[in-house]
């Protein structure tokens, strides 16, 4: 029997604070009633104001696995080229399922330990004089490796070679904890999720689009029907959906909009930032090599730790069976490698220091090498700040 409150410090699905949970506890109303259509319009004009974008936002029923396929769907048809850049397990999923739809994708390889680099995006927009690649593929920030990558340079190369590509951006992991004016940089298409800088369970994909998107998904000829945006943006006009949306998500989603507001979305930012540049304090006293190589691309949401002779689901076991708390596991090449802590979403000073106290008991407790004091490390860094 575990006692006290579970510390869920994996990369997402992050904390859901208790003024959402009771947000979501609404009566469920008519859906098609004015009530409903009035809240609507209310949230998606919120939304956009976190996107950054003058734009539509699509809001599904869906993960962000659904999300990824509806901006596809909607863009392109089987056999159109895109381009994509491996910075992690996420953007490898991705690439897969736009394969796995009949879409032609090269992928630019990498090294997973930093991130989308743009100039090789411009070494192969160069070369596709006849403007067959149709859309350009990166993920922001990859919880798999702690790596942010620079969106602004991708959208500057995209610019300087003037190539039409679409360019679509998942920021599942960075939206709500990271800095990202979509209409700013340029972003065509911007996919998102409910479970992280929303703080919201899973069960909402978001598909954030600009005119030039908007206006590509019309001349589509792909077959799709729940996903088509054209739609769902002729309905939201007034507040509705053409299929049973999920109302008591959207209420929390709502009332987590409403407490990013209160906050700021700049401050949202820096106190994610500052959390971060706390972990890899501790985690530089503790002796761990960061797999993100690139300080400048370290993640502000998510540190990913590397621990030799793949004593790191070690580490978790013990983390999750003595101390009753989650942390993130390795994924797809890394798996057993590395361990990921989450540092995002409805999260404080104390909440970090018990996570990091959580770490480095378990380090001592699964006998891997370390120098202690890296909690001490931490704190003085966030008195100091």
């Amino acid at each position: 029997m575990q006692r006290g409150w579970h510390f869920l410090q994996i990369p997402g699905p992050s904390n859901t604070p208790q003024r959402v949970l009771k947000a979501m506890s609404s009566p469920t109303v008519d859906h098609r009633g004015p009530e409903f259509g009035k809240v609507t319009l209310e949230i998606l004009n919120k939304v956009k104001e976190v996107f950054q974008t003058s734009g539509d936002v699509i809001i599904y029923p869906s993960s962000g696995t659904g999300a990824w396929e509806a901006a596809l769907v909607n863009l392109f048809q089987p056999g159109d080229k895109l381009l994509s850049y491996e910075s992690g397990h996420f953007s490898t999923l991705w690439k897969n399922l736009a394969k796995k739809i009949g879409l032609d994708v090269h992928e630019i390889p990498g090294d997973w330990r930093s991130g989308v680099q743009a100039e090789r995006i411009a070494e192969n927009l160069k070369q596709d004089s006849g403007h067959e690649i149709k859309g350009v593929m990166v993920v922001h920030n990859e919880t798999s490796t702690g790596i942010t990558s620079d969106i602004k340079a991708v959208r500057k190369v995209l610019d300087e070679v003037k190539h039409p590509a679409l360019l679509l951006v998942d920021v599942v992991s960075s939206l709500g904890t990271t800095s990202f004016p979509q209409d700013k940089w340029g972003v065509d298409v911007a996919i998102c999720a409910s479970q992280k800088g929303f703080m919201l369970p899973p069960g909402l994909g978001f598909n954030s689009i600009n005119k030039k998107a908007l206006e590509a998904s019309i001349k589509n000829v792909s077959l799709n029907s729940y996903w088509n945006w054209e739609r769902i943006v002729e309905m939201n006009q007034t507040g509705y959906y053409p299929y049973t949306p999920a109302s008591n998500m959207l209420f929390g989603l709502n009332e987590a909009i409403d407490m990013l507001f209160e906050e700021g979305l700049e401050n949202v930012c820096q106190r994610h930032k500052r959390h971060a540049q706390a972990t890899r304090e501790a985690a530089q006293i503790w002796g761990l090599e960061n797999q993100c190589l690139v300080p400048d691309e370290h993640s502000d949401s998510t540190t990913a730790l590397i621990v030799n002779d793949g004593k790191a689901d070690i580490l978790r076991k013990i983390a999750l069976e003595k101390l009753n708390m989650s942390l993130g596991t390795g994924l797809g090449k890394l798996k057993g490698k590395i361990f990921r802590i989450g540092h995002l979403g409805d999260f404080n000073d104390l909440m970090l220091c018990g996570t990091l106290a959580g770490v480095e008991m378990g380090l001592e407790l699964a006998k891997i090498p370390h120098q202690k004091g890296g909690v001490q490390a931490a704190m003085d860094y966030l008195t100091g700040n």
